[in-house]
């Protein structure tokens, strides 16, 4: 492959051009250009790498002009349709419009020397940053025990990635959930299972790495930082012969429990852990007075076959309870939105960091999106309670999403791609709770996500990069010194009663 600086690189433009409408060489085209990634007519942070684009149209010569109401224009030149937009000049144009559009005009020289010009793609620079920092789980979609698993940060004003945690760097197994404290890089948690090692929690702060003695499985922060809740899951994997998406993921047996970071204890409450219900996904809301979680009826014993007969059956409730950082008390548990009345399974609620709205998918049935189709995303006014289905899914699967801390932004993981390859996604989010088009996170090479065939999913925004590295992360899993925690404690309720005593 040729360097990418062969491909395409800025110029200045001869006459028949992308600014000359009126040449007769010059032929207008109703209709705007197909170009890859479909940067067309979204929202984008002020903040984010250059979208380099293919122009996707025949043709022996590509020329591309961006530009805006102030700053300078970039103008690109390419003999392959590859768009490589120079990163400093991009920066300073976005920093000098911030809340403007911003135009892509297209040309394309045909074989006979003549020029097609397209309509002008009109994109727009939000008034508000993205956070710079993206955390996100990196590895293939086969499904064979022991494949190479990554924790991957990148930083989206440029095209920097680093590997926060790598699978090949001790003896395997699955690293997963990692979670944050209020989008800060300088506290994290990451789970770890291992064939031929204890499953641990690694706890990440002021610069060491701690071994937890025992597994989380999804992960929330208490925004104080004094607890953590985290469902422990008894998932199991199976496989369908004749549809499209032949993964399927049954939950067994879960509950919530929470971790006390000081006393190094593992709590639970009956309303978090009820032995006739499955309970998972935990999301707090910022200011730590309710724990989200998504709670099923159990339809199956142990001595089932698997996958027990009902797995179809199993849909999710949205809950909430409240929680008193200060006692340690929880308070009245609520059914907030029922499966009953939607007919679909209601999971992964995050809450915005300002408070006001709830993201959450809903699937035809189960516990794990990514693998239904079915999968959509949803937007819900906490205050008033209303939801709709948020008007950026696609035909296939949407999940694993998140906020950024401006409560301005969402990244998402989709399989709109063809439904195999996950791939993340940005949308803008206005303060009415209005999302924009979707769009790809920006590569260095346009042609990226042609030949990418790994999947991307659990993608976290944080204001900085992670400060601790693999090495270190790897010889805390391999060495003797952990925290060992008490066993799960926690009240018992009289029946009918939804309150600790």
């Amino acid at each position: 492959m040729k360097p990418l600086a062969m491909l395409a690189f800025a110029v200045t433009l001869s006459a028949c051009s992308c600014r000359d409408k009126v040449s007769p060489s010059v032929v207008a085209v109703p209709r705007l250009p197909k170009v890859a990634p479909n940067y067309v007519s979204i929202v984008i942070p002020p903040n984010i790498a250059p979208l380099n684009f293919v122009i996707r149209e025949p043709g022996r010569k590509y020329q591309a002009r961006i530009y805006s109401v102030a700053g300078g224009t970039i103008e690109v030149v390419s003999t392959t349709g590859e768009i490589v937009i120079p990163w400093s000049r991009w920066r300073d144009l976005l920093a000098h419009n911030v809340g403007q559009e911003l135009y892509f005009d297209v040309c394309v020289e045909k074989e006979d020397g003549t020029w097609s010009r397209y309509q002008t793609i009109v994109n727009t620079i939000a008034g508000e940053k993205i956070d710079p920092y993206l955390v996100y789980r990196c590895m293939t979609p086969s499904s064979y025990a022991g494949k190479r698993i990554r924790i991957c940060q990148r930083n989206l004003e440029n095209f920097e990635e680093a590997d926060v945690f790598d699978t090949q760097s001790f003896v395997g197994g699955c690293v997963h959930c990692h979670s944050f404290i209020g989008h800060r890089p300088d506290q994290i948690l990451i789970g770890v299972r291992s064939p031929s090692l204890p499953s641990v929690t690694l706890y990440g702060h002021e610069g060491r790495v701690d071994k937890i003695g025992t597994k989380f499985g999804y992960t929330a922060w208490h925004p104080s930082g004094k607890i953590v809740a985290y469902s422990v899951n008894d998932v199991r994997q199976f496989f369908h012969n004749v549809q499209t998406e032949i993964h399927d993921v049954v939950d067994l047996d879960s509950a919530i429990f929470y971790y006390d970071i000081e006393e190094a204890k593992i709590k639970t409450a009956p309303a978090l852990a009820d032995k006739k219900r499955l309970e998972t996904y935990p999301a707090w809301t910022p200011d730590g007075k309710f724990l989200y979680f998504c709670s099923s009826p159990l339809l199956w014993t142990g001595t089932e076959t698997f996958p027990p007969e009902r797995y179809r059956e199993v849909k999710y409730d949205l809950r909430r309870i409240r929680y008193d950082i200060e006692t340690d008390r929880w308070g009245t548990l609520e059914t907030v939105l029922s499966a009953d009345d939607t007919g679909l399974s209601i999971l992964l609620p995050r809450v915005s960091p300002d408070g006001r709205f709830l993201l959450f998918c809903m699937a035809e049935y189960g516990c794990f999106p990514i693998y239904q189709p079915t999968s959509d995303l949803y937007l819900m006014d906490i205050e008033t309670g209303a939801y709709r289905k948020a008007p950026i899914n696609s035909e296939y699967a949407e999940a694993w999403h998140s906020w950024s801390s401006n409560s301005r932004w969402i990244v998402f993981s989709s399989k709109r791609a063809g439904g195999v390859f996950t791939r993340i996604l940005i949308s803008h989010v206005d303060t009415n709770g209005q999302l924009s088009k979707p769009f790809l996170s920006p590569q260095k090479s346009p042609l990226f996500y042609d030949s990418c065939y790994y999947v991307y999913n659990m993608p976290e925004l944080i204001a900085g990069s992670v400060p601790v590295d693999t090495k270190t992360l790897v010889r805390a899993i391999l060495g003797s010194t952990q925290i060992h925690v008490d066993s799960v404690t926690g009240a018992i309720l009289t029946p009918g009663s939804t309150e600790i005593q």
